[in-house]
């Protein structure tokens, strides 16, 4: 496992020892969030001498990596490592679709340019299709888990956990609705599981890797984390209309949440038949929601990873435009969701 210390990373490290496998985990050790049960190989990747040395007469049934960085570190460690495995996976995004990105769309759909020998950082799109190109060069069996939204313990991006914070805080909460606005997401462990299936496999090629359109609804998310926190909360929804024109950012501001129609509608609305077909499946998001909130509750702030950009609305803004909403009641959303 390359990383192997935070989030999809430590998820597969941890799924993968439960199942019994030997586990060496490849990283420079910074985080100090490593898994106990794993041999641990100091390197820094970005150094090709550095990580040959380090898994100098080595080799495996399977590599696992997420990097997201310059494309030529994913490059240099898929020419150097596949050799030496049965199965090399590659944890992707669909982001590397080019937008526009039509509704429903499969791993088919064109994707943005990319350069697989990139030194520098490239957008988040072309970095992960540049590694992209950089692994099936040196791999071209390989596979390709073009992720969706990722949820579940250990995120370090901050989207449930924030919306789990401010749901604890209780009072009337800014909703972004409809209520019944599907979504698609993964739980990390899931990801995790499907990829050490297709390992074992030994499974190839592109699949976007999320839930089944309509696996939740923003509404159910929201209900279940006042659930499991047991605020006195009270979501006020607003349409996307009323959330355009009070400003707000969907997905940053409010994270998770995207509009129904627009260029980013996509993140909720893929075909991802393929993976389902290979095995793929997604757990019901209040486990989800129980086991972030536990880790959340569990874990104090200072061992949490704080790299990433904060998510997520500022609270006087909240304020602000609830106040302008003129005070109207919160909705209730149904009951239950849709299965894709």
């Amino acid at each position: 496992m390359l990383g192997g210390s935070r989030f999809v990373g430590r998820a597969v490290v941890e799924c993968a020892l439960a199942r019994g496998a030997t586990v060496d985990v490849v990283n420079r050790g910074l985080t100090g969030h490593q898994v106990g049960g794993a041999t641990h190989l100091r390197a820094d990747r970005t150094d090709p001498a550095e990580l040959a040395a380090a898994v100098a007469d080595r080799s495996w049934d399977a590599v696992i990596d997420t990097w997201s960085g310059a494309p030529v570190h994913a490059t240099t460690a898929a020419q150097l490592l596949g050799p030496r495995t049965g199965h090399y996976g590659y944890v992707s995004s669909r982001s590397v679709y080019a937008r526009p990105v039509a509704p429903g769309l499969d791993e088919t759909a064109p994707v943005v340019a990319g350069d697989a020998d990139d030194i520098g950082e490239a957008d988040y799109a072309r970095a992960k299709r540049g590694a992209e190109l950089g692994v099936v060069a040196a791999r071209p069996d390989a596979l390709l888990a073009r992720a969706g939204l990722i949820v579940g313990p250990w995120e370090d991006v901050g989207r449930l956990p924030w919306w789990l914070e401010r749901i604890e805080r209780g009072g009337r909460v800014l909703a972004p609705g409809p209520p019944q606005r599907p979504l698609q997401l993964i739980d990390a462990r899931d990801l995790a599981a499907w990829m050490l299936d297709a390992a074992e496999r030994r499974i190839g090629g592109a699949f976007n890797v999320v839930s089944r359109v309509g696996h939740t609804t923003i509404g159910e998310l929201l209900e279940t984390a006042i659930e499991v926190t047991g605020a006195d909360a009270e979501l006020v929804w607003f349409t996307h209309e009323e959330i355009a024109a009070a400003g707000l950012s969907p997905w940053t501001e409010l994270p998770i949440w995207v509009p129904p129609d627009g260029p980013y509608a996509f993140l909720h609305d893929g075909d991802t038949e393929a993976a389902h077909r290979a095995g793929l499946r997604c757990r019901p998001i209040a486990d989800t929601v129980h086991d972030t909130w536990a880790w959340l509750t569990t874990t104090s702030s200072e061992a949490r990873l704080h790299d990433r950009p904060p998510l997520g609305l500022d609270p006087e803004r909240e304020a602000e435009v609830l106040r302008g909403h003129g005070g109207g009641s919160a909705i209730r959303p149904p009951q239950g969701h849709v299965e894709g």
